[in-house]
């Protein structure tokens, strides 16, 4: 009998029995951490569906009414819809609180949320109600003047903007620069000021105030410029230096140029003058030298950085879209390949 168990003593024996126990662990260790994964991943999903779909507005009021959830998680909850570009649901949770709140403190501030919301989404004219029912109620409420000046400007009511101005000034806010930017606006958008009559009053207002340089010397490079050449603040270059590099061969001033070390790089790097053989910039200087070398397969775009935010847009603007900061804006060159455009035909 001792002879017919000799062989299970065998070490050899015990080795295998080991690693096949470790194999049947990891076998069943790997399949229980799927299933674990799996299950995770399914609670996650019912979890999240249950802020995918609002409540009916019904079931909404119910909710907010009952008291189950408090005010302040309601808001932020909409506050999240709104950071997602989910303005709908925003919008209809500001709605039904303000429905049910009393305090006309809390109210004001969720209808300035409502408005802002609004604005945000494009509803104009939604927003302009939503801030003048806010300053009938409370006149000295300075975020929502704000509001509606930019609702006036992005509908081109300029006069009514600048009258938004007045009651600004006297809650003491600084408004020198969008009294100067809305003006400006105006007057650019009025059709009965000939584009002649635009430019003087841009170069009469620059040498005065020299702020705007963006929006003013960007109408003059397109209209006049002779005009813009002969006025421009040559410290200033590399604040419009995408406009100068859009610039055709027949619009430059050569004279202005060979006498300013950045125009210098600038245009040799885009290969109309040969006037510098390096830049202190770091894109200038590599454009500068392949085409030294003979490579003329690089080019140049631009990225637009608002000084007071530091957002990054790939357009250019006057006010910025997140800040809403007038004349912050500084462009950024970024080194990209040339693309050449074929002339294709389908005869």
């Amino acid at each position: 009998m001792d002879a017919l168990f000799i062989e299970y003593r065998d070490p050899l024996f015990g080795i295998i029995v080991f690693f096949v126990l470790v194999f049947i662990i990891a076998f069943f260790s790997y399949w229980w951490g799927r299933f674990k994964v799996q299950e995770d991943h399914r609670y996650l999903d019912r979890f999240i569906k249950q802020f995918h779909t609002l409540p009916t507005e019904e079931e909404l009021k119910a909710l907010i009414s009952s008291g189950s959830i408090s005010e302040k998680s309601w808001i932020l909850l909409a506050h999240a819809y709104y950071q997602n570009g989910d303005f709908e649901k925003s919008i209809e949770i500001y709605q039904t609180l303000i429905e049910q709140q009393k305090d006309p403190q809390k109210r004001r501030d969720t209808l300035f949320l409502l408005g802002q919301t609004y604005f945000k989404a494009g509803f104009l004219e939604r927003a302009r109600t939503i801030f003048l029912q806010i300053l009938q109620q409370f006149p000295r409420t300075p975020q929502a003047l704000r509001y509606l000046l930019l609702v006036y400007e992005q509908l081109r009511e300029y006069s009514k903007a600048l009258e938004v101005l007045e009651p600004l000034d006297e809650l003491d806010s600084d408004t020198a620069k969008d009294r100067l930017y809305l003006e400006c606006m105006a007057m650019l958008n009025d059709p009965e000021i000939t584009a002649d009559e635009k430019a003087q009053r841009l170069i009469a207002l620059y040498e005065k105030q020299h702020n705007l340089t963006y929006l003013i010397f960007e109408y003059l490079f397109v209209h006049h410029t002779a005009l813009a050449w002969r006025h421009l603040d040559q410290s200033q270059c590399d604040t419009i230096s995408d406009l100068l590099w859009r610039l055709g061969a027949e619009q430059l001033d050569l004279d202005i140029i060979s006498k300013n070390g950045y125009l210098r790089e600038l245009f040799s790097a885009k290969g109309i003058v040969d006037l510098a053989d390096e830049s202190a910039v770091f894109e200038l200087d590599i454009m500068i030298r392949l085409r030294k070398s003979g490579f003329t397969g690089a080019a140049l775009q631009f990225e637009y950085l608002c000084n007071d935010c530091k957002q990054v847009f790939p357009f250019a603007f006057n006010r910025c879209p997140n800040c809403y900061a007038i004349d912050s804006v500084r462009s950024e060159m970024i080194l990209t390949k040339e693309i050449f455009e074929k002339n294709l035909s389908f005869q």
